[in-house]
């Protein structure tokens, strides 16, 4: 067996070790919905924060979840899921929602882009809304659209509260900060990084390759009890 053969016999085993433990997986099915903050798995799994620490510590060390900043309160990170496992993680799910509404602050990039993906995907309903909507659709967002021959919908950004979310439809947020105004009311959070910021084509393109990976994972899983 050549040294490639041997890291990757040894990383599995890892992976399979530090899953082998009922929380530990639980923690896995709850990220592979969404990201999440240390203090939302605990609450959601009634886990003490400390006992909470030490399994993310295990998983982290196997290469299992990764942490990052949140753009928005930068004391605060959240958790995701590393798609490469060898292992496929399951369990997860949720009830079929009467529609999915995407959120972001501005409602110009990211949800805009993740209604549209989710609509060439599912049938389900979806629609996206802003907790501060900006004027207009960022143009590198429509850029993008264009690149990837996604159908974007040439429509204004709006308010959450005219989208009005009722409590069959699934809320999922794509920006921090959003996530962090709504707090419970976004059962889902995808903490992608926003491209307005710098404008690139690159970012632009890495936001909708991020929204398509998550689209892809979370259709099939709605409608799979928990």
């Amino acid at each position: 067996m050549n040294t490639e053969q041997t890291g990757d016999v040894e990383r599995r085993v890892a992976v399979h070790a530090a899953l082998a433990d009922a929380t530990r997986l639980r923690v896995v099915d709850l990220l592979t919905l969404g990201d999440a903050a240390s203090s939302e798995l605990s609450e959601r799994l009634d886990v003490p924060s400390n006992l909470l620490a030490h399994h993310l510590k295990v998983l982290q060390g196997a290469g299992v979840v990764a942490r990052h900043r949140s753009e928005g309160d930068g004391r605060r990170s959240y958790w995701r899921l590393v798609r490469a496992l060898p292992v496929a993680p399951g369990g997860a799910g949720l009830a079929v929602p009467a529609r999915v509404v995407f959120v972001c602050t501005a409602n110009t990039a990211r949800s805009q882009l993740a209604a549209a993906l989710w609509r060439g995907a599912s049938t389900i309903p979806a629609t996206s809304a802003g907790t501060r909507p900006a004027e207009r659709v960022a143009p590198g967002a429509r850029a993008a659209a264009r690149r990837h021959a996604l159908d974007l919908p040439d429509v204004a950004p709006q308010h959450l509260a005219d989208v009005g979310p009722a409590g069959d439809d699934l809320v999922v947020t794509v920006c921090d900060l959003a996530h962090e105004e709504l707090g419970s009311v976004s059962r889902v959070h995808w903490s992608v990084a926003d491209p307005v910021v710098t404008g690139t084509r690159a970012a632009f393109d890495r936001a909708y390759d991020e929204l398509a990976a998550r689209v892809a994972q979370l259709v099939p899983l709605l409608g799979r009890a928990c």
